[in-house]
């Protein structure tokens, strides 16, 4: 695969203001995405997986704010571009497909003009039988019967409707489609196409793809490589395959060891205490307090994400005084 980068976050914070002080929610996060790459972001509720897509693409609300850091796509920083230019890439060459995906769309209109009304805003006036011949392909091509375009939002199930979205996302063939939890609230049926359908727009298209979810079991089916995260900050990445056969972090250890298995009986590994208050997080490292192979040097000194081989980076001391020693 390309070592070409296709965007590069660098250091970036995402914090919300409170009365009780700020949370950091994202904090001096980087990481890369390779062209046509799908890149997995895991780790479990409230580690900052959502703020991260939002901040990515400046979607992110009051109290929430950028701090700081760049998001690199196609030369340009994303963060400091005007409005108007941040419009023009958004749907055309970066599009995302937010969390609460089946209550996005517009109850209002039917699928096909909202789809529609994408093409237009950036591909300017476009004969009504060009745009319906569009998008009767892309939904035959995305298991969708070209009738759903004639109905309204409330008449399709959640699979269609999700389905639906991820179709509007592809429309103008993107180069980065971030998918914030695309199969949540979904049967693993369902689950189960969704997940094709970004595997096939990869294949088709040749979109790269942000994956973001907590499931642990979808990354080990679907991403390329993988980021963990923890208390808003990234604590492994590595392809995919030796994440899951040897886990570095411990917390990506633990993530690990509670997905079920099919194929053997075995005790499924749980953690002791809570996720930190990122309004407050502890010194050190932010995940010492639930770790089982914490040291004094982590109640203390931050870690940094240091390579360790093959591609492999990790934020530990059990790794980083490793490396100072070499």
């Amino acid at each position: 695969m390309s070592m070409e980068k296709l965007v590069e976050v660098r250091n970036l914070k995402a914090y919300y203001k409170t009365r009780s002080g700020e949370v950091k929610a994202v904090d001096g996060v980087s990481f890369y995405i390779r062209p046509k790459e799908i890149f997995g972001i895991a780790g479990e509720s409230g580690c900052g997986k959502s703020t991260l897509a939002l901040a990515m693409l400046r979607l992110l609300k009051p109290p929430g704010y950028i701090a700081g850091g760049q998001v690199i796509f196609q030369g340009k920083d994303l963060l400091k571009l005007k409005a108007e230019e941040l419009r023009s890439l958004r749907w055309k060459y970066i599009s995302y497909i937010p969390q609460s995906s089946m209550n996005a769309l517009n109850p209002v209109k039917r699928i096909r003009d909202q789809i529609a009304d994408v093409i237009k805003t950036h591909e300017g006036e476009i004969p009504d039988e060009e745009i319906d011949k569009r998008i009767e392909e892309l939904f035959t091509s995305t298991g969708l019967s070209p009738a759903v375009a004639k109905m309204y939002p409330h008449e399709l199930s959640g699979g269609m409707r999700q389905r639906v979205i991820i179709a509007m996302s592809a429309i103008l063939n993107p180069r980065l489609i971030v998918a914030d939890e695309p199969t949540t609230a979904l049967d693993v049926v369902v689950q189960r196409g969704i997940l094709q359908l970004l595997l096939d727009i990869r294949n088709k298209i040749g979109s790269s793809i942000m994956l973001i979810t907590h499931d642990m079991a979808v990354q080990a089916e679907v991403v390329d490589r993988l980021a963990v995260m923890y208390a808003g900050k990234i604590v492994e990445i590595g392809d995919v395959d030796h994440v899951f056969k040897e886990p570095l972090h411990p917390y990506t250890s633990a993530l690990i060891g509670a997905i079920p298995s099919i194929r053997e009986k075995r005790r499924l590994k749980g953690l002791k205490g809570l996720p930190p208050d990122l309004r407050r997080p502890p010194p050190g490292c932010r995940f010492h307090p639930r770790c089982p192979h914490a040291k004094e040097i982590c109640k203390k000194v931050e870690p940094p994400l240091v390579e360790v081989g093959r591609g492999r980076v990790v934020a530990c001391h059990l790794y980083v005084e490793e490396e100072v020693r070499a």
